[in-house]
């Protein structure tokens, strides 16, 4: 996830839509799908095994816990690298960078469909990983340049819509292709997808240079500057809520007898998460503020249906729809808000949003598991509670710098 990665790069840039040196009046969609398209990529590579570990697990001859692991794997891929390799590739052109970063998911991919050794497939699953730090370092920023100053939110909403795509589609259809024609078919299947967007982004991505010579970009100056820390805050709790919850909503579901019925509360989830990107997309120029305290008190509201009146089917569909109308547009709320607050340090507060969203992930995963173990899952929707309490309080008090009432484009 990332913010504009040419606020201290080179003037020069390729024509726009406005015409050769003007700033471009409307969206260059067909680019900017292909940016959705990468976001679908790396958000399925990393989600895709959950549907998969059954089979998974019996060709690498392990246990599907240790299967799991493929997930948190490439979280802590992405963890441990988005901020060094953001600056290692400061200076490198925008679309070479993209381009790198997607061919990584191709090898990657590629690995894991062939290989039957499990130690091989966390190596590759890592890999991935680090493409996608690569990645998230890059595109909500290369949205937003594309784009002129009044559309940008619009942009970033635009390429986050591949998220609730990959959780609501993409997975059930891994799922299912996996089912038919084995799990290996559904990785090489993302690999075909991968190249063809390499394709695509060569035709109709344009270029922009990266950094200029100088300074090397110092991360932890983002920090100093205010309204940073209080959005980076607000990424690590919320996702790590979020995640909780997720990772284990299968579980969660069969224990109040609806796990047949997954597939079909994931797919109301995901069609909410959709209607959310669409309603952020269109108003986040103006209420980036309210837009995210609104979405705090939506997933609040759904965890406070799951953890009191989950014996209720009508009532966990609505929980469901609600929790997907607060979380859709949450990606594009925080990179946008990092956005705003990094100024020149922009690249670098992103790259440790991307860091602390995947840490929250893979932190998610484990504090998960051990609340099942010790708990059990009906802790979750409580656990979400006690967290958002601290985000709903962070983002009203973060009137000033992190998250204003008025963006500083208004």
């Amino acid at each position: 996830m990332s913010t504009s990665p040419d606020t201290t790069a080179a003037p020069a840039s390729p024509p726009t839509a406005a015409g050769e040196g003007g700033e471009p009046q409307k969206l260059p969609l067909f680019a900017l799908l292909a940016l959705a398209t990468a976001v679908f990529i790396t958000s399925l590579t990393e989600t895709l095994p959950a549907g998969l570990l059954p089979a998974m697990s019996k060709d690498l001859a392990v246990s599907e816990s240790a299967t799991g692991q493929t997930v948190t794997i490439y979280a802590l891929g992405t963890a441990l690298t988005a901020i060094p390799l953001t600056a290692a590739t400061a200076r490198w052109r925008r679309k070479r960078l993209l381009l790198t970063a997607m061919a990584g998911f191709a090898v990657a991919n590629t690995v894991t469909a062939v290989s039957s050794v499990y130690e091989v497939t966390m190596v590759a699953r890592f890999v991935a990983g680090v493409a996608a730090g690569l990645a998230w370092a890059l595109l909500a920023g290369y949205a937003r340049r594309m784009s002129p100053v009044h559309l940008q939110g619009k942009a970033i909403a635009i390429a986050m819509a591949g998220i609730p795509v990959a959780l609501s589609l993409g997975v059930p259809a891994g799922t299912f292709i996996g089912s038919q024609l084995g799990w290996r078919v559904a990785f090489f299947a993302m690999t075909g997808l991968t190249v063809l967007l390499l394709l695509w982004i060569s035709a109709a991505v344009p270029d922009y240079p990266g950094q200029e010579a100088g300074e090397k970009p110092k991360m932890l100056r983002a920090l100093k500057v205010p309204g940073v820390s209080p959005v980076l805050f607000v990424t690590l709790v919320f996702v790590l809520a979020h995640t909780i919850l997720y990772a284990y909503i299968a579980t969660f579901l069969d224990d109040v007898g609806l796990g047949g019925s997954t597939d079909l509360v994931l797919l109301v989830f995901g069609g909410a998460s959709l209607a959310s990107i669409w309603i952020v997309g269109a108003q986040i120029h103006r209420r980036l503020r309210a837009l995210t305290v609104a979405s705090t008190l939506l997933v609040a509201v759904a965890a406070a249906l799951l953890a009191v009146l989950a014996d209720n089917t009508a009532l966990v569909y609505i929980a469901a729809a609600l929790w997907g109308l607060g979380w859709g547009g949450v990606p594009t709320l925080l990179q946008t808000a990092v956005a705003d607050a990094g100024g020149e340090q922009a690249d670098s507060a992103q790259a440790m949003l991307v860091t602390l969203w995947n840490v929250a992930m893979a932190g998610g995963g484990i504090i998960g598991g051990i609340l099942l173990d010790a708990i059990g899952s009906d802790s979750f929707p409580w656990t979400v509670l006690l967290l958002l309490a601290p985000v709903l309080v962070v983002v009203l008090a973060a009137r000033a710098h992190g998250f204003p009432a008025k963006r500083p484009t208004d």
